[in-house]
């Protein structure tokens, strides 16, 4: 899997303007009036809890970014609190369009290009960072020899034409002496990164996560140099489960509901691996099993990290990659990281 395609991305945010304020609510069949569990318990039926249906956009074929959601469904999580939970590929439109008019009431998204979204007008809120460490990074075949960000120089790069790739380069390489402008950039496609490294390129960026661990499972070992190990402002989140500033809004207690059991789901994923794979494969059996358990015993440790419990966010994370975008002239303003994300609707500690 290559890294979220940022450019699309912020293509996609000024189409989501030209909608956002035309939403269904085909995201959330509860409207104002809380989840099944809870109007159940407040009338005191004994009847069939009738399950509130929620729809939640992924930003891109499963994977075990995903798992925590596939488990919690698998596991009757969301059930328990009341939810009838749908997860769907986000299609043309994208994650984050589907959140903001409302056919999702959730969605995968990652920090690029919540930021952008943001300071577009868009009405995004990151609820839940899924990784707690950015562990993306560009890539090579070990016969490249690119052991350091400086390496990079004279080498071809193969991405999708954004200026934050030629961005992060440049904050990785500078640090130790590169100089950016030696690099030579071309676009891929839709060329994945073990075609394009044959090909004509030399290195890529990527998550270890997937394509990493494919690389292992194919024999075809990689020098891998994440960017937060250079450049403390692209240690961001990546992906984040975000909503609707309007669901939180009009539906708090659906949000807190859908996190408690997210939450577990992603914990369960964390103590379990193993299962959580097999969890994954079985709903969807068209991913490869072998590299979904060897994603999956990489992944889970980094859900959490070192965070109090999963999803917290940090202000100062998003501070960061916004400043850092803003004074690189590709923010049109400052970002007001506080209102960018949240974490009052994760469960306590």
């Amino acid at each position: 899997m290559q890294v979220k395609k940022a450019l699309i991305l912020s293509l996609t945010c000024m189409l989501i303007l030209a909608i956002a304020g035309c939403g269904s609510n085909n995201g959330n069949t509860a409207g104002n009036k809380g989840t099944a569990a809870e109007s159940n318990a407040a009338t005191g039926s004994n009847a069939p809890k009738e399950l509130t249906k929620v729809k939640v956009a992924l930003d891109w074929t499963p994977n075990t970014n995903h798992t925590g959601l596939y488990v919690a469904k698998d596991l009757g999580y969301y059930a328990e609190e009341g939810l009838d939970v749908e997860i769907v590929q986000p299609g043309a439109a994208g994650s984050d369009t589907m959140v903001t008019s409302g056919e999702a009431a959730f969605g995968i998204s990652a920090q690029e290009g919540l930021t952008l979204a943001r300071l577009q007008g868009v009405p995004l809120v990151s609820i839940a960072a899924i990784i707690q460490h950015n562990t993306s990074g560009f890539a090579a075949p070990v016969d490249r020899n690119i052991k350091s960000p400086k390496d990079f120089e004279g080498k071809t790069y193969g991405g999708w034409g954004s200026p934050a790739e030629e961005a992060a380069m440049k904050a990785i390489m500078d640090p130790v002496g590169g100089d950016v402008k030696k690099v030579k950039l071309i676009s891929i496609g839709e060329a994945d990164y073990f075609t394009a490294v044959k090909r004509d390129i030399d290195f890529a960026w990527i998550f270890y996560a997937w394509t990493g661990i494919e690389a292992e499972l194919r024999g075809e070992p990689l020098d891998m140099l994440y960017l937060k190990d250079y450049a403390p402002q692209l240690d961001y989140y990546t992906p984040v489960l975000t909503t609707s500033e309007k669901q939180i809004s009009e539906n708090p207690d659906l949000v807190k509901a859908f996190l408690k059991a997210t939450s577990k789901g992603y914990q369960y994923a964390i103590d379990h691996p193993e299962e959580a794979a097999a969890t994954l494969s079985k709903a969807v059996p068209d991913l490869d099993a072998e590299l979904v358990l060897a994603s999956q015993k990489w992944l889970s440790p980094k859900y959490k990290d070192d965070a109090p419990r999963w999803g917290e966010q940090k202000t100062e994370v998003w501070q960061n990659y916004g400043d850092w975008m803003y004074d690189l002239k590709l923010l049109d303003k400052p970002l007001d990281a506080a209102s960018a994300f949240t974490n009052d609707f994760l469960p306590a500690e």
